[in-house]
Order: structure tokens, then sequence, then C-alpha cells
């Protein structure tokens, strides 16, 4: 990981991490923290947005935590931020391409909003760093704009895009899009979707529809369906990890929109509450601010102590 990336997630952290810290100031203890002083922290985490499940955990780890120098501010961070680590080490995960026969492909969803297009093409430009071939694929036909922006993207990484009329079936883009990805050998297909929650049957339609033409081409496909969250949607964002999962089978989550908010806690109250794979997360407005994350340095960002 590179100084400049590691420099990037301080930075997008930054609000969370003041938060935290702000929240945790005011509670010292012995070499115990008493019940009084445990409910005050468990509510500090819970107001950092963490979430009332990790929350909970974290306190009654440090019930049973003795502080052999005391309990002052720095090593209840250190405490905390060794918690958070353990809650973020099973689902930090980066997206492996290792499907075969290729293309690997991607369901990219999402709410309207999200930052799921942008995160399309940043999860590209990704996989070309490391030597794979991508294409796109513009499913959302629902918007003229996400194909626009997507086509915007294609052109500026040099890739293919595979599109349809607006308003047309997504699942002949898609099928397009198999088609051409296979064809010319392309490692990784992603494909953008509509991002509509407030008619779930409609986007189970969709997303089944799209699931039958897949099989039909390749039985394992598609092989994954990240759901692109929001983090200045706070515990919000957990809501919609819960509708996408009844409605679209979701294999993992893409967290954007760190650096924009102090509610970047929900990273830790995700994984906590869904144990999905967190591929990576977004701390920026520039084509390589989206990356996998170490588990180790996000969690002392948050406590505030990196």
């Amino acid at each position: 990981m590179s100084e400049s990336w590691k420099d990037r997630v301080f930075g997008g952290f930054r609000k969370t991490s003041a938060r935290l810290s702000e929240n945790l100031s005011g509670i010292t203890g012995a070499t115990r923290l008493s019940e009084d002083q445990l409910d005050e922290l468990e509510d500090a985490l819970i107001l950092s947005d963490l979430g009332p499940r990790a929350a909970m955990r974290i306190r009654d780890h440090l019930a049973e935590k003795r502080f052999e120098r005391g309990a002052d501010q720095r090593a209840i961070q250190e405490a905390v931020a060794e918690e958070i680590a353990e809650i973020l080490r099973p689902v930090a995960k980066p997206l492996d391409i290792v499907a075969f026969p290729r293309p690997q492909v991607i369901l990219v969803i999402g709410v309207n909003g999200s930052g799921k297009t942008t995160t399309i093409a940043k999860l590209a430009h990704l996989f070309q760093e490391q030597d794979y071939s991508v294409m796109l694929a513009a499913g959302d036909t629902f918007r003229a704009a996400a194909i626009g922006q997507l086509k915007v993207w294609a052109d500026r990484l040099g890739i293919d895009i595979v599109t349809g009329p607006e308003g047309g079936d997504p699942a002949s883009v898609v099928f397009d899009g198999v088609k051409a990805a296979t064809q010319r050998g392309i490692d990784t297909l992603i494909v953008d979707t509509a991002g509509r929650l407030q008619n779930k049957r409609e986007l189970m339609d969709e997303l089944s529809k799209i699931r039958k033409v897949l099989y039909r081409l390749n039985p394992e496909a598609p092989h994954d369906v990240l759901l692109v969250l929001d983090a200045t949607n706070g515990q919000n964002a957990l809501q919609q990890v819960e509708v996408f999962q009844q409605s679209a089978n979701v294999t993992g989550l893409i967290m954007t929109k760190l650096d924009g908010t102090a509610r970047g806690g929900v990273l830790v109250a995700a994984a906590q509450q869904f144990g999905l794979p967190i591929h990576a997360i977004g701390v920026g407005e520039r084509i390589d601010d989206l990356r996998p994350f170490d588990p180790e340095l996000v969690a002392r960002v948050i406590a505030g102590i990196a």
C-alpha cells in the first residue's frame, strides 16, 4: 500500500476519526472499566455509527480487559482499534478475478446517487492496474444519463462498452455484453444495473431475468453481485443491504464517499451485521481513490490513533 493511499485513508476518515475521538474523550478508568464507563463507551460507539451490534461486542470484550497501566483515553482508543480490526479482518477481501472460462461477470447494484456509475469506472481502473482486460455493459437502461456517463468513463479508460437503447431490455444488453466479452477474450465484464429500491418486485424480476440470461451463457455467472453503499447515509445504508440481500443475493460490498462524512463507522456496522466481504472503499474523487483496505490501518484511523 503506497504512502499516498495511506494519506488518503487518513484524510478520508478524518471526520469519522474526530467524531469517535470526541465521543470517547472523558472516558478514563483504573485497570478495569466500571459498568458506567462501559455504558458510556457503548453509547459513544453507537453515536459514532458503529451500530448497536458492534458497540455491544466491543463493550463486552472491553469489560473483560485489564488495562495494566490504567485506562486513559489513548489506552481505550488502542483497545477499541484492536476490537474494530477484529471485526474488519474477516471481511476485508479484495475482489479476485478467478473465473474460468472468462469473462468474470460482475453485477453492480445500488440506489441512484450512491456513486454506482463512478464506482464501476474506478473498479475497472483497479482491474486494469492489475493487468486484467475489462469491458462494461450499461444495464441501467432506464436512465439515459447513466448510459452516457458510463460511455464517457469507458472512453477515458480506453475500454469497450456494450449499450442498448434507453428504456430497452437490460437482460439483452447483458447478453450482448457476455457474448462480446467472450469473443474478445476479456477477463472481466462489469455490468451496471438499475438502482431502484422503491419497487422491489420490479427490481427482483429484472435481476432474475438477467440471471436466467447469464445462466444460459455460463452457469457460474454472475460470479459477483456487488452492492455500492454511500457512507454518508450512515445507518440507512444498512437497510439498503437488507433490501438488496433479499432481492439480489448480494455477494460483496463496496463503500464509497467515506471522505465526505463523519459516519465512516458504518463500515464497521456493516461488517458486524452482515459479514459480507467488503472488497473496496472509496475515499475521494480521483479514479484511483477506490482500493481494497487494510483492516488494521482503517481500524486505527477510525479510533483516532493512526
